[in-house]
């Protein structure tokens, strides 16, 4: 199955072939920061199921991401595995924006306090194990 999405402009346009590796919502500070929001909700793909139309930015955001964003809009859509190997998807940015959800919560220790997780959803302090 083929999922499509964009940037809120539609200068950028992405399709996701095949099931997501995973689906969770990120609590860590740098994806709060790099999202402007409390949490990265993300279906992770490999980056060969990714095709990608239109101009994007790219900000190094640690040693291994790259988030990835709308050059007109400023939409943030991707973290970007630099080694080639995954990318993490916003959820909203799929035009189905019901197409996933989430699995469980990651990097809880660092979740804003005022962010209540009661959906019931495995909840891991850092990565999963």
């Amino acid at each position: 199955m083929i999922r499509e999405g964009g940037c809120l402009c539609g200068a950028v346009r992405f399709k996701a072939e095949g099931e997501p590796i995973n689906v969770r919502i990120c609590h860590c500070r740098n994806c709060q920061k790099a999202m402007g929001s409390p949490f990265f909700a993300r279906a992770l793909f490999t980056q060969s199921a990714l095709t990608v139309e239109g101009e994007t930015a790219r900000y190094p955001s640690s040693g291994a991401l790259d988030r990835v964003f709308c050059k007109t809009c400023g939409t943030r859509l991707f973290a970007w595995r630099r080694d080639g190997t995954r990318a993490g998807v916003a959820l909203a940015g799929f035009d189905d924006r019901h197409a996933f959800a989430p699995t469980d919560h990651i990097w809880v220790t660092e979740k804003m306090n005022w962010v209540k997780l009661d959906d019931g959803l495995p909840q891991y302090p850092q990565a999963p194990p």
